[in-house]
């Protein structure tokens, strides 16, 4: 099984097949709307508009899972990234990605990759989310915003944690773009 064997739903509720992304560099990340790292939606936006034309594409998916932080319906989400942050990349309807409602896709994507790539913020993270009495063991997700880069043959590349800003996967963005 690959990557584009699944397929997802859009916010509209249509079905897509990730196979139509075949050849471009995917960052998949799980977001929501009310949490403290939503403003990264802005640098998101900012990584698609420049690097849409050479093969990025930018796949968000809605998580209510964490602290209830992507509160309302999928159309009330898009509307809110639009009007806050003027996201024009695919937003998909909310899914779980741990436990057994877990999306399929997400039981993919930790499996290919398990862990976080860490940053310097990552240790002081992961104290506040134990403090939280959040689970930061094991291949599960740990937050919002935790982000996977898939290179344009379908491989996931990387994982990275919520505290890593999208700006600074901008250099393995443009490597796998073959800038």
């Amino acid at each position: 099984m690959t990557i584009y064997d699944f397929k997802v739903k859009d916010a509209q509720k249509n079905e897509v097949s990730l196979g139509s992304y075949r050849g471009k560099v995917l960052l998949i990340v799980n977001t929501a709307t009310g949490c403290g790292f939503t403003p990264q939606y802005e640098a998101l936006e900012n990584l698609y508009k420049k690097y849409k034309d050479k093969g990025l594409e930018i796949l968000d998916f809605p998580c209510n899972q964490f602290l209830n932080q992507a509160p309302g319906t999928d159309e009330e989400i898009v509307e809110f990234c639009k009007l806050n942050y003027d996201v024009s990349f695919k937003t998909f309807s909310k899914i779980e990605v741990n436990g057994s409602n877990e999306a399929p896709l997400y039981t993919f994507l930790k499996k290919a990759f398990p862990s976080d790539t860490e940053n310097e913020e990552t240790s002081s993270f992961l104290k506040l989310l134990n403090d939280l009495g959040q689970s930061s063991v094991g291949s599960d997700i740990k937050w919002n915003f935790t982000k996977f880069l898939v290179d344009r043959n379908g491989n996931v590349v990387g994982r990275y944690s919520p505290t890593y800003k999208p700006e600074d996967l901008e250099a393995k963005i443009k490597e796998l773009l073959g800038e």
